[in-house]
């Protein structure tokens, strides 16, 4: 698992551009959007600020799981998949608030613990 959380840490490194990150409604209806703030967490877990969720926001306080997709420099994409944790308090909350510009709400901090991840086919995580 070590080996998975570098791969992790080193696609993330060389991301480049917004994220994808998508959820799902009580139905199994898919949400996706891009985001411009998020940030790796402690290798396992990635933050998504949220400025302008709505229906993303309904489907993580439902309990939806999530997905982050992203591409790096290289042209090459990830996807992370994990539950989804929605903070408006507490210490990873306030760190979000520091690196999200002040003219966004910075509403919450959705957090995303990766269980798996991918580069297209191949299981990594």
């Amino acid at each position: 698992m070590k080996e998975g959380k570098k791969i992790l840490r080193d696609a993330w490194n060389s991301h480049d551009g917004p994220i994808v990150l998508a959820t799902s409604d009580e139905t199994g209806v898919p949400n996706a959007i891009y985001a411009t703030f998020a940030r790796l967490l402690d290798n396992e877990r990635i933050v998504v600020a949220d400025n302008y969720f709505h229906k993303t926001r309904a489907n993580i306080n439902r309990g939806s799981k999530g997905s982050v997709l992203f591409l790096t420099k290289e042209q090459k994409s990830y996807q992370a998949k994990g539950s989804i944790e929605y903070l408006t308090a507490g210490p990873i909350y306030e760190d979000m608030r520091q690196w999200v510009d002040p003219k966004h709400p910075r509403i919450a901090a959705a957090v995303l613990s990766v269980d798996e991840f991918y580069s297209g086919a191949e299981r990594l995580i």
